[in-house]
């Protein structure tokens, strides 16, 4: 016997959020009728490896970096798309999707923030961090999602996207200005922006932790 699931609140309150439903509204109403969401999903993972694949061959030529901006794109297009296609045609999988989407998400942050640190631009330790503290914020999602029904998507007015945005900017700062930290032994100024992402959400994970664990102890249980 299949065990029932409950319809989770999805909670997304970050700023670009209601220009953003706009667009993916638009563009879930014009996909071709082939498309399905698995295929998206898969596309979310192919640019998730452009994206690393571009910091990686950074190590010959600055100019690959370029190739990680467009993995981004392509990334959001399909990650953003494959639940929202779902919702749109009214053909979602509760248990499926879920399990699939956010284990599609995990590979995906593994690929973007591994390849960071395999960059010249940003130490693998510290990159490292960064990607703990993510998983961290994930494990901590999926929990609330499962005690308190309440799936959120977006911390301090930012979720998914707007990191997107802020890494490529970043991006585009190393090509434009990181040529000169390459081969340094030191932090470099994007050393102390990624960890810095690293420890804002490994603080993040603690805080929402307990106000979490105080919200359900106020309820008896």
């Amino acid at each position: 016997m299949t065990p029932e699931i409950k319809p989770l609140q999805r909670i997304q309150q970050n700023l670009v959020a209601v220009h953003e439903r706009r667009i993916l509204n638009w563009l879930c109403a014009r996909l071709p009728g082939w498309t399905t969401p698995d295929q998206l999903t898969v596309l979310g993972l192919i640019g998730a490896a452009i994206v690393c694949a571009g910091y990686v061959a950074s190590m010959v030529d600055a100019g690959w970096l370029w190739l990680s901006v467009a993995g981004y794109v392509v990334n959001w297009f399909g990650d953003s798309l494959d639940g929202s296609l779902a919702r749109f045609r009214r053909i979602e999988r509760p248990r499926f999707g879920y399990f699939i989407d956010h284990s599609a998400d995990g590979i995906g942050t593994l690929l973007i923030v591994g390849g960071i640190g395999l960059s010249p631009f940003v130490r693998l330790d510290v990159a490292l961090i960064a990607l703990a503290g993510y998983y961290l914020m994930s494990i901590h999602a999926f929990l609330a999602a499962r005690v308190i029904g309440e799936l959120k998507l977006s911390y301090v007015a930012a979720g998914p996207t707007e990191l997107r945005l802020v890494l490529i900017a970043m991006t585009m700062l190393m090509y434009f200005f990181g040529s000169g930290w390459r081969d340094s032994a030191h932090f470099s100024p994007f050393d102390m922006f990624v960890g810095g992402i690293g420890v804002l959400l490994i603080g993040l994970f603690a805080y929402q932790t307990i106000a979490t664990a105080r919200r359900i102890a106020a309820q008896g249980e």
